[in-house]
């Protein structure tokens, strides 16, 4: 089985407190707080290594702080090719409600300069020979312009690998013209990328996925919160919901559906069964802070409990 290669173009240490409930424009008491090492890009390998994966990361990362990313990757086994560049990679804050509203304040990174563009690039290239699964995930660093992401996407998919890519906004819409292999929006995304009205009509999203798929992407996945993951492939739209939970944060859920999605198409699950095992494990993120998978048992037996079916596009939506 070959190894996946995950790539976060702008880690961060995330800083993520909780607080009882927000006060903008006072002064907020943080009850307690985590310090750690993320990135999109970074928390998928996190919980594909849990998954049995073999796992290598790469991407920009500041070598004024980089002990905290060198010292998980080390505990986890994730093969270690991230490009250092001078600086420190941004911390960003996610302040957590007692009633599970969770506010981000996401800082725009570090500034990359072309000279180290050049060297991801050659650096992609060479490991892109001994992997055939690369997820490029997160939001793009000062420096990096939407069509350099588009080139890399070109090129790596043009050499036969399966790129999986979740991001937003202006790079999204980039990524979506490379069609890549795969793509992750949630709904406020889809409308971004789309320049569509937000609706969270099923029939709505369906439509807009579906124009997605008709551009050539191979797999167009849609995640909705408490209302399920949509995917769209050759086989058709198939939708999942899983159980309520109790939910602590949903930092990381989204990094968790697409580590799971990945996982169950390398190791050669049915799409019902990939996509149900990439819920649950979803599911479980938000019952905890951070990303990982704490226990096998847990995600088996909610798997159980996952509604699964397929959803015929209507050919009325709009």
């Amino acid at each position: 089985m070959s190894a996946i290669l995950t790539v976060t173009f702008n880690p961060a240490l995330d800083m993520t407190g909780s607080v009882s409930a927000l006060q903008p424009g006072d002064v907020n008491l943080v009850q307690n707080y985590t310090l750690h090492p993320a990135g999109k890009g970074v928390n998928v390998a996190r919980v594909l290594t849990d998954l049995g994966a073999t796992v290598a990361a790469s991407g920009f990362l500041g070598a004024d702080n980089q002990d905290p990313f060198a010292h998980l990757f080390t505990e986890h086994g994730i093969a270690d090719h991230f490009l250092r560049v001078p600086g420190v990679s941004r911390t960003n804050v996610k302040l957590v409600e007692k009633a599970g509203r969770v506010t981000d304040l996401n800082f725009p990174g570090m500034a990359v300069e072309q000279a180290d563009i050049e060297a991801l690039t050659a650096r992609l290239l060479s490991l892109a020979e001994h992997h055939e699964w690369i997820v490029l995930a997160g939001s793009l660093p000062p420096g990096v312009s939407t069509e350099q992401l588009t080139t890399w996407i070109t090129t790596l998919r043009d050499a036969g690998k399966k790129v999986v890519v979740d991001t937003s906004q202006h790079a999204l819409r980039a990524a979506v013209e490379a069609t890549p292999w795969l793509v992750k929006p949630n709904e406020a995304e889809l409308a971004q990328c789309l320049n569509a009205p937000i609706s969270n009509e099923q029939a709505v999203l369906l439509a807009r996925g579906e124009q997605l798929f008709n551009q050539g992407i191979a797999n167009v996945v849609i995640s909705r919160g408490v209302d399920g993951v949509l995917w769209r492939d050759k086989e058709g739209w198939l939708k999942a919901v899983a159980p309520a939970q109790s939910v602590v944060s949903t930092v990381g859920a989204g990094d968790s559906l697409v580590a799971g999605l990945v996982s169950g198409c390398q190791t050669g699950l049915s799409k019902e069964a990939a996509l149900c095992r990439a819920v649950a494990i979803s599911a479980l993120a938000v019952t905890q802070v951070g990303v990982g998978v704490r226990n096998d048992e847990d995600v088996n037996q909610l798997i159980e409990k996952i509604s699964v079916s397929p959803v015929e596009l209507s050919v009325h939506a709009e």
